[in-house]
Parts: C-alpha cells; structure tokens; sequence
C-alpha cells in the first residue's frame, strides 16, 4: 500500500483543519461560512491523492478510474440512490411511529410554498417526485462534481491500495476510514447534531454499509466517475424522510439514522444476492479489482 499513510496524514490532518478552525472562531455549520468550510472538505481526499501520485511521480489524475464510457451500471448506480432513500422513508415511519405524519410542518410548508409557485394544488407524491427529480439532477451535476473530490480519493486512490485484496474486507476498510473521517464535522453537529459524539460511530456504520454499494457498482461501471455521481445524489436525496418528522431523533431517522442502516442493508444484501446467483461473478467473496 504505497503511501496510504501519507494519503490518511493529508486527508485527516486537512479536515482537522478545517473543523478545528470552525471550533475556534465558534462557526456553525448552518452558517453560510460553515457551509463553504465544510462542503470544501469534500476536496481534501482528491487532494490528498494528488499529493501522494506527485510524491510517486505518478500521471495526475491517472490510475484512480476516470473513465467516461457509460453502460448501464452508470443508470443503475445513480437510481440506486433514491431507492434507499425511499427505503430509508419506510423504516423511518417504522421507527419513527407519532412522530411520522404526512401533515407536518415541514411538509405543509414545502406543499404550500409549491402550491404558490406553480400556481397549482401539489399532491403529496408530487411533492416526493420533485424531490427526487431535482435530486437525480443535482446527483448528476453539480452535487456529482463536487462528490469527485471524496470519491477520486476514496473510490479512486485508496480502491487502488486495496486492490488484490478481498472485496468485502476491503469495503469495510475503506467505509471505516471515510466514516471516521467525519469527525471533525460530526462533533460540530454534522448529521448528528443531538448526539455528536455517538454520532461519529454511527457515521463509521454508515461509511462501511454505503461503501458496499458504491464500491460494487464502482467495479461493475469501471469508473470512479459513477461513484461520484451515486454519492452526489445520496447527498441531494438522503434527508427526504426527515420531512415527514414533527420531532426528529437523528439516530433512529433518515438516512444516517438505524432506518438508513436498515435500507443500505436491504440494497447491499439485495446487490449480493444479485452477484452470487444471478451473475455468479461472486465479485463480494473475490479478490478486489477495478
């Protein structure tokens, strides 16, 4: 694994950084500054892998996967998103009970700033379909080109260090270290802002279960490109079932909650079964390759 100490010195020393200095200049994250700070974080792994291929006397850019031939597991990968997120709305109202209700405050106020706008009564599944709709486009443009900073390290360089190894030991790897890489941001109230500190853990569960299927698709389209994509459209997508909270507990709902566990579950073991019986390439019990 060359230079894979480098890579984790540049990309945790930077986010340390960065959250270090929101922590001291008391920044918060729901703040316009705090936003930059924090969405510029997501260029720290891309950097960090252009360190390390300088450093190699590497092409720049070249080995990480960047590959722009598009076949179907690009579609596949990018629709992906909202299903889980759909997922993650059906086991949020599971968990949730009372709290869930399709006429809460947020909701209705989504209903009725659209019902302005378009001049017209939106039912609930319009509301739903133009949240995935303006997702998936945001998924596929600037939110994906944003995502390409995390990814071109996490799916693109550190796959790579990975390579030859088991599939699924490798994804494990790489979502703990993209998990506990949200420390910083965590602790400041990113994702968990009740519970901080549980939080990091809980973000750890979640680097390692998403990594499973962005890692898969990322082998089946050979690109590092898709993963992008897929990851810029979870991050449009993935709060949608905290509209339908009166009361949020962030460690039970959503996408970061146990209901998002539950969905990346359902998705990864589907995507296993997929692998293992219907095109037995047993890419998950195999020797990791891009």
């Amino acid at each position: 694994m060359k230079n894979l100490k480098l890579y984790l010195a540049i990309s945790y020393g930077l986010i340390w950084i960065a959250g270090g200095a929101l922590y001291l200049t008391g920044t918060g994250l729901n703040t316009i500054p705090g936003v930059i700070v924090a969405s510029s974080c997501m260029l720290f792994p891309l950097i960090a892998t252009l360190v390390c291929q300088a450093v190699n006397k590497e092409p720049l850019f070249r080995h990480i996967g960047i590959r722009w031939r598009v076949n179907r597991w690009w579609f596949v990968g990018w629709l992906l998103m909202p299903v889980i997120s759909l997922l993650a709305i059906g086991f949020t109202w599971w968990f949730a009970g009372d709290r869930f209700s399709t006429h809460s405050e947020i909701l209705t106020l989504m209903q009725t700033s659209l019902n302005e706008q378009l001049k017209m009564d939106i039912p609930l599944w319009g509301i739903l379909a133009f949240t995935f709709v303006s997702g998936l486009f945001a998924g596929i443009s600037i939110n994906a080109l944003v995502a390409f900073g995390e990814e071109a390290g996490w799916r693109g360089y550190l796959l790579r260090q990975f390579e030859g190894r088991n599939f699924s030991l490798a994804a494990v790897a790489i979502g703990a270290i993209w998990g506990l890489w949200h420390a910083p941001l965590i602790l400041l109230g990113h994702n968990y802002p009740q519970h901080p500190v549980a939080g990091v853990f809980m973000m750890i569960v979640v680097g390692v279960l998403l990594t499973f299927v962005f890692q898969y698709v990322r082998v089946k389209s050979g690109s590092v490109i898709v993963a992008a994509i897929m990851h810029g459209t979870y991050n449009a997508v993935a709060n949608t079932a905290l509209v339908f909270l009166n009361e949020s507990n962030d460690l039970l709902d959503g996408c970061a909650g146990l209901a998002g566990f539950a969905a990346l579950l359902v998705v990864g073991v589907a995507l296993f079964l997929f692998d293992r019986y219907v095109t037995r390439e047993r890419i998950f019990t195999s020797p990791l390759r891009q």
